[in-house]
């Protein structure tokens, strides 16, 4: 079940976005800079009200990346938004920040780009498939490695 979410997440939204997906020389630094919305809710299970106006598939993605910090930690991204709002990694375009809490700060960067929301679809279907995360990683390094923006400084996988 969670398999046919994912898919069908990545394909809804790829149709949506798919001219988001842009390559660096078309890609300014300064895009996401300005309107990023951060929203704290109580915990992961209670998604931002920013996502309301965006079909389920992004609200099932944006549950899911919250879910697989620990894989999302791992991967990075290549929109550009190391540079642009200092993301370490691919999970920071979804979650500005957890709070010791369980609060969660949400922030709806991956909203407005496809290479994040591609990058962390790609990502949990291989994981949820079995893949490790150090193989996950080489994947999504590959795909990305021509065209587009310098990756997030992402810690590498153990």
């Amino acid at each position: 079940m969670k398999k046919r979410y994912i898919c069908s997440a990545m394909f809804s939204i790829s149709l949506l976005l798919s001219g988001c997906a842009q390559k660096e020389n078309n890609h300014t630094s300064t895009e996401h800079e300005m309107s990023d919305i951060r929203e704290e809710t109580a915990s992961i299970h209670i998604l931002p009200s920013f996502l309301s106006s965006y079909n389920e598939s992004m609200a099932h993605l944006y549950e899911q990346a919250a879910k697989h910090q620990a894989l999302l930690e791992h991967i990075p991204c290549y929109c550009g938004c190391g540079e642009s709002v200092g993301h370490k990694n691919n999970y920071e375009c979804f979650v500005y920040e957890n709070k010791n809490n369980g609060a969660i700060v949400w922030d709806d960067h991956a909203t407005k780009c496809g290479v994040c929301l591609e990058t962390a679809a790609i990502s949990i279907e291989q994981y949820e498939k079995g893949m490790p995360i150090k193989d996950i990683r080489h994947l999504i390094d590959e795909k990305y490695k021509d065209g587009y923006a310098k990756p997030t400084p992402t810690k590498p996988p153990m």
